[in-house]
C-alpha cells in the first residue's frame, strides 16, 4: 500500500494518498496510522523539490556510501592521537567526495540546481585559473 503514495506524480497527489493508506491501516494498527501521520512532511519532503531530483534526493545511499568510506579509513588508521586527526581524515573525504560529485558524477547539474536557489544561474568555467 505504502507504494502507491510514492508512484505519485505530484506532492498533493501523494498527500492524499498517504491520508488513504494511514486511514486504512488506523483500522486494525491505531499505532501505525497515528505514526503516519506524525511523519507524513519527513517522509514526503523531497516532494517539495523539482520531480527531476526526486530520485537523487529520496535515498540516503549516496550518505551511506560516504558514511562507509570514513568508517573504512578509520578502521585502517585503528587509533587517533587527537580530534584534529579525525577532522583532517574527515574534511579530506568530504572534499574528494565533493569534487567527484561536482566534476565527475555530476550527480545534480548546475542547471537544475540553479531553479531551486534564489542564485542565478551560476557556470563553471571551462579551464581553472
Amino acid at each position: 500500500m505504502l507504494k502507491t503514495v510514492f508512484a505519485q506524480e505530484s506532492k498533493g497527489d501523494a498527500e492524499n494518498q498517504w491520508a488513504v493508506v494511514a486511514d486504512a491501516l488506523r483500522e486494525k494498527q491505531p499505532k501505525l496510522g497515528a505514526l503516519m501521520d506524525n511523519s507524513r512532511d519527513d517522509v514526503l519532503a523531497y516532494m517539495s523539490f523539482h520531480r527531476e531530483h526526486w530520485t537523487h534526493i529520496a535515498s540516503t545511499n549516496p550518505l551511506e556510501r560516504v558514511n562507509r568510506e570514513v568508517k573504512r579509513r578509520a578502521d585502517i588508521i585503528g587509533n587517533f592521537p587527537n580530534d584534529a586527526v579525525i577532522i583532517r581524515l574527515v574534511g579530506a573525504l568530504m572534499l574528494e567526495t565533493n569534487d567527484e560529485w561536482a566534476v565527475v558524477r555530476r550527480y545534480m547539474s548546475l542547471e537544475t540546481l540553479a531553479r531551486v536557489t534564489d542564485n542565478p544561474t551560476g557556470r563553471l568555467p571551462a579551464v581553472a585559473s
